[in-house]
């Protein structure tokens, strides 16, 4: 029987190789999500740099949200990062969930990204 460890790994890597076959040049949208806060970045992985980030521990997020480990700061989250990412000259990623399900607060970081103006 495998631990949740594992197969929070077997779905990560998974996921991390059909985002490989299929992103056709494109950045990609990583999630990293917490018990405390959520994070997002988007990286190009052919340069191997971070072209934009936003987290619920920046200062700009800090003030406005009362916590940092639910929806709402989720979807203050994918919007900042859909503005910076755009501040970039990105406008069109792929999205990484890691391997974490497309639920709860992913899914609000992702519709929140796609409203500020991303689209994957």
């Amino acid at each position: 029987m495998l631990t949740s460890k594992e197969l929070f790994t077997r779905r990560k890597k998974r996921t991390r190789t059909n985002i490989v076959k299929s992103s056709g040049g494109r950045p990609r949208l990583s999630v990293f999500r917490s018990g405390k806060h959520i994070y997002a970045q988007v990286i190009d992985d052919e340069k191997g740099a971070t072209l934009a980030t936003a987290s619920s521990v920046d200062k700009s997020l800090r003030g406005k949200l009362k916590k940092g480990g639910n929806s709402g700061a989720a979807k203050a989250v994918g919007e900042l990062v859909a503005e910076r990412a755009l501040a970039a000259g990105v406008s069109e990623v792929i999205f990484d969930r890691g391997g974490y399900h497309y639920h709860g607060r992913v899914k609000a970081l992702a519709d929140s990204a796609r409203k500020g103006g991303l689209s994957f």
